[in-house]
């Protein structure tokens, strides 16, 4: 955690050292602008005892140059497996399907401040292998809450691509939230960061 956090300060402070060369546009535009159409997301993949498959993606709008908003669509796939010695004895299968909105706050070019509502619909399928080669299956549907709160740092990468990181935590914490009490990480790359 302390190197992520030394990271963190050390690309800031390079970028503020950038900072003094940054220009806005001087041309403003009545309407809506294309060109700050905010286009991203994220995509995970961890395989094994323990595999999650996550696509993110998000599309919003930079009103200005230190506010941005728009939505997100969550689509998530997991299992994990416990293992008792050489043998499964339970195996829970999830989805996740959901959305919200979010915004950002941009005290910095490069800085944000992260909020975002979502809500969630889960469906979990949980198998327990019985010593007599039996199991029994139980399915549960339930939708959750979450309120993502955090912050991140993007960094240009070339014309308007940019790759970011943030950390956020779910404030609500409800107990069937599918980021059980822990920090959020998050790396992505957009348009239009």
């Amino acid at each position: 955690m302390k190197r992520l956090l030394i990271c963190f300060f050390l690309l800031a402070g390079v970028q503020l050292a950038h900072a003094q060369y940054y220009k806005t546009d001087t041309v403003t535009r009545k309407g809506f602008d294309p060109s700050r159409l905010v286009l991203g997301g994220s995509l995970g993949m961890v395989f094994g005892d323990v595999t999650n498959v996550d696509i993110s993606p998000l599309v919003g709008y930079r009103f200005s140059d230190y506010i941005a908003a728009g939505v997100n669509i969550n689509a998530q796939y997991g299992q994990y497996k416990v293992w008792s010695y050489d043998q499964i004895v339970q195996r829970d299968k999830y989805t996740i399907f959901g959305g919200g909105i979010w915004g950002r706050v941009y005290p910095l070019p490069m800085v944000f401040i992260h909020v975002q509502p979502e809500y969630n619909f889960v469906t979990q399928n949980s198998t327990v292998y019985l010593n007599n080669n039996e199991k029994q299956t139980y399915k549960t549907n339930y939708g959750v809450p979450s309120l993502l709160v955090g912050a991140g740092y993007t960094q240009n990468v070339g014309g308007r691509v940019g790759i970011g990181i943030s950390i956020l935590y779910d404030v609500i914490q409800d107990d069937r939230s599918p980021y059980n009490n822990s920090l959020i990480y998050r790396v992505g790359a957009g348009i239009g960061f």
